[in-house]
């Protein structure tokens, strides 16, 4: 089954054929210091945890249906009944959307007054025309942090790309 944009937001029909929803809820990371990503995200960006329970989870809601759980990495390894020791997250970046270049700079300012790491200044992206920097927060997560004007999401949720937006 083809999906395309004007597909969005998928039926249950539409999950059925393809086997499973198309649909993320949850995106857990494992934590080294979880009081270092209390800081960073409650008391220095001012996010309102959903759920906190010390020692173990603080869960944030950032997008309608859509949950960031930054979980203790020995609570985390424990729950995957993991020997191995979780170290943090490695090949992924969270990006956040801004409306301008001016804001992108602003959101990397607020981001290191909290705690966080310049890992690339804002600058212009090897990908024609977003502008961008990263931070990394205290325990190794990357964010991206964009102006994209060729990225948008419409009144049903439906996320615009390239020329479609």
């Amino acid at each position: 089954m083809v999906v395309r944009c004007s597909d969005w937001p998928r039926t249950p029909a539409a999950a059925d054929d393809a086997g499973m929803e198309q649909q993320l809820n949850f995106i857990t990371l494992a934590t080294r210091d979880l009081d270092a990503a209390r800081r960073f995200y409650r008391d220095g960006l001012g996010w309102e945890p959903l759920i906190d329970v010390p020692e173990e989870i603080i869960f944030f809601q950032v997008g309608p249906g859509l949950v960031l759980g930054l979980f203790e990495a020995g609570k985390f390894d424990e729950d995957l009944m993991r020997r191995e020791s979780s170290s943090g997250p490695s090949g992924v970046t969270l990006s956040h959307n801004v409306a301008s270049r001016a804001e992108v700079e602003v959101v990397i300012e607020k981001m290191t007054a909290a705690g966080g790491t310049v890992w690339k200044p804002a600058q212009e992206s090897a990908f024609g025309g977003i502008f961008h920097g990263h931070v990394v927060d205290p325990n190794g997560v990357i964010w991206e942090i964009a102006h994209n004007p060729g990225w948008s999401v419409d009144v049903n949720g439906r996320v615009r790309l390239g020329s479609s937006a």
